[in-house]
């Protein structure tokens, strides 16, 4: 059986807490360095692209399209003649004539429509069952606005 004298005993107490104050100041030293050098990164889908570009069309504009409109008036479907796939489609417009008025977005029947401020004889709607969110009617405005450019 082994003794352990007082002094043996205090020393080693003294031993491990000197241990556990070297690994927790270890530790803290880790974690402020990390912090120094850790560097936030952007992340290059948040930034909105200028509504001038093909990609603010891509990023914005088509996925309100999709989400809205496609159904009636995209791929196959061409409800009241309007195919809004492509730039040719818009400008052609359906059977009340172009619906896209390109950098005049207060002359253009697609930005009306999306308002629920369409002709009085024949408000039209669009989409049919709810009014666009005041920022995606925004987004396409701008878009229109800035010269709704399109993939070719």
């Amino acid at each position: 059986m082994i003794l352990l004298s007082v002094l043996d005993v205090q020393r080693m107490s003294a031993s491990v807490a000197m241990w556990k104050r070297v690994v927790v100041g270890a530790g803290v030293v880790s974690l402020a360095g990390i912090a120094m050098l850790w560097q936030p990164h952007t992340v290059a889908a948040a930034q909105t692209p200028d509504p001038g570009t093909v990609e603010f069309y891509q990023q914005k504009v088509k996925p309100i399209f999709d989400a809205n409109c496609a159904r009636c008036h995209g791929g196959e479907n061409h409800r009241g003649g309007l195919n809004i796939d492509t730039m040719a489609g818009l400008i052609k417009g359906g059977h009340d004539g172009s619906v896209l008025v390109v950098g005049h977005p207060e002359q253009s029947l697609l930005i009306k429509l999306i308002r629920h401020e369409g002709p009085a004889d024949d408000p039209m709607p669009m989409p049919p069952k709810g009014k666009l969110s005041d920022d995606d009617i925004a987004t396409v405005t701008a878009w229109v606005k800035a010269g709704a450019k399109m993939p070719e």
